[in-house]
């Protein structure tokens, strides 16, 4: 009797803020002939793993995901969810050598493609990640996630009104997908719409008080515009979320923020 296991796939929204992972739509995957004891100690080590990948432990996560792959190994959603941990912890080519196992064993799913253009970006292989985006949404053209991190390429490639075409239609289709209108009003800012780009910020952040790149990005924005009082409130509640807004290295290579906005924050930080 055929079965399915292991379907949920985390999705490391490359801003690349890893923290903020979205789960992808369940995928189910065929794995042939098993017995009900082996269907549910893989689904037991799979919990550990989501568990631990939600605690930000991607070492342990990945150990759960490679003992599935090693009793799984023509599962393909167990070697890309393990692809997706190593992510979390940076190892790109051995994430990508995961994704591309998927593929070969199901080249039909889209979600290893999108995945592996994730990590494409982490190594700033902005065309090759483009690709796998266009793959996607060739399969499914109104995926959020894709065009979202399809934004994300083309900020890399500086095609600014091209990333914000996709995150606004990103958030066109997925009105609870917050990261898309905050990547749109970054890219809003960086083309000079700083008025508008500001007015959504404050509007995520009342939405999504929890939101700690907005509150980041809008206290660097709002110190600019002379606003300090407000500007320092927000300060303090995204280092309280995530310290990492205190690092202009993480901001400009792993966050990968628009020009003007880190410059924006390097002046908010230097106090100028």
């Amino acid at each position: 009797m055929k079965r399915w296991l292991i379907g949920l796939l985390l999705i490391f929204a490359l801003t690349i803020t890893v923290g903020l992972e979205q789960p992808a739509d369940a995928l189910s995957i065929e794995t042939g002939e098993l017995s009900e004891q082996q269907i549910a100690q893989g689904d037991k080590i799979a919990q550990q793993a989501f568990r631990a990948a939600q605690h930000g432990d991607f070492a342990q996560a990945e150990t759960y995901w490679t003992t599935l792959v090693e009793k799984f190994p023509d599962n393909p959603a167990v070697w890309s969810n393990r692809g997706n941990v190593r992510i979390g912890q940076y190892k790109l080519e051995l994430a990508i050598a995961d994704f591309n196992r998927s593929i070969e064993i199901a080249p039909e799913y889209p979600d290893a493609y999108l995945n592996r253009g994730i990590a494409y970006e982490g190594q700033k292989l902005w065309s090759k990640a483009i690709a796998d985006y266009n793959y996607v949404l060739s399969i499914t053209p109104q995926d959020p996630v894709a065009l979202n991190n399809r934004g994300n390429a083309k900020a890399g490639q500086q095609q600014w009104q091209d990333a914000l075409d996709d995150y606004q239609q990103a958030a066109n289709l997925a009105p609870t997908f917050p990261l898309a209108r905050g990547n749109a009003s970054l890219i809003q800012y960086q083309l000079g719409e700083r008025s508008e780009a500001i007015r959504n910020m404050r509007n995520l952040v009342r939405k999504y008080p929890l939101y700690s790149d907005m509150r980041a990005a809008l206290a660097a924005t709002l110190w600019v515009e002379g606003k300090q009082g407000e500007a320092e409130s927000n300060w303090v509640a995204a280092v309280g979320l995530d310290n990492r807004y205190q690092d202009l290295d993480w901001i400009e290579n792993i966050r990968r923020w628009p020009p003007s906005v880190i410059q924006a924050l390097s002046r908010f930080l230097n106090l100028n």
